[in-house]
């Protein structure tokens, strides 16, 4: 059994903006465009590594596949939308380059990765002519992207465990910093030294923390723990990792 769902966008449009009419398809590419556009604009604003133009191709690209799949299949009796499904596995191929790993052991951009698929998806829906959800996946999906950092912020600051970037001025004072560390209350759950470094004169760690006394875990963010540990002489640079 088929049902069929009701677009109130689509009532308040017009009969004409349900088929593929010269009319509908103009709309749905612009709307694929400026939606992408704003997407890729919260992203560029972040310096992220894929920006507007990739996050509006991508959009774009999906948007024409599902129409011309929507075409095939109503005109030319096609039973799958291949096209469509290419798209998919491209969009994939590219959000997946868009994922690195810094020298300080860091996965970076799997956010924006995923946005890319998302944006895919998206551009299917507005392809498709399903308006009302287009408007919806696209509210949510600004949502997550904007709205959520801070969310998550703040869950990783009230966190007992954090790993940060370390790097000391000489490999001697490593013992002293473990000291100090455990007087502060916080335990060591695993030192790894970053290769990646190697011969560049300074001794770089990946340390991962877990907060053991009440105190810190009451009234310390992991930001103030990292500016008391800042405060040691032969500490070059801390950081926590995201």
């Amino acid at each position: 059994m088929i049902f069929a769902m009701h677009d109130p966008l689509a009532d308040l449009l017009g009969e004409w903006s349900r088929g593929l009419n010269t009319g509908s398809v103009l709309l749905r590419i612009a709307l694929a465009v400026l939606l992408a556009s704003v997407i890729g604009c919260e992203r560029s604003s972040k310096r992220h590594s894929a920006g507007l133009r990739t996050f509006v191709l991508v959009s774009f690209a999906s948007t024409v596949s599902m129409l011309l799949d929507v075409y095939l299949m109503s005109n030319f009796g096609a039973r799958l939308p291949i096209l469509s499904a290419a798209t998919v596995i491209a969009a994939a191929l590219v959000s997946g380059n868009a994922i690195l790993f810094s020298s300080r052991s860091q996965i970076k951009g799997l956010t924006t990765s995923t946005g890319l698929w998302a944006c895919s998806i998206l551009g299917f829906a507005i392809g498709a002519g399903l308006y009302t959800v287009t408007g919806i996946v696209f509210l949510f999906f600004l949502c997550i992207l904007a709205c959520f950092p801070a969310f998550e912020q703040y869950l990783k600051n009230r966190s007992n465990h954090f790993e940060i970037h370390l790097e000391l001025k000489n490999s001697g004072y490593l013992r002293d910093f473990v000291t100090v560390s455990r007087r502060l209350g916080l335990r060591i759950d695993d030192i790894e030294a970053n290769q990646a470094y190697a011969g560049s004169g300074l001794s770089v760690f990946t340390v991962t923390f877990t907060i053991c006394s009440a105190e810190l875990k009451k009234y310390k963010t992991h930001r103030e723990i990292i500016e008391a540990l800042s405060s040691l002489d032969y500490i070059y640079h801390i950081e926590e990792m995201r």
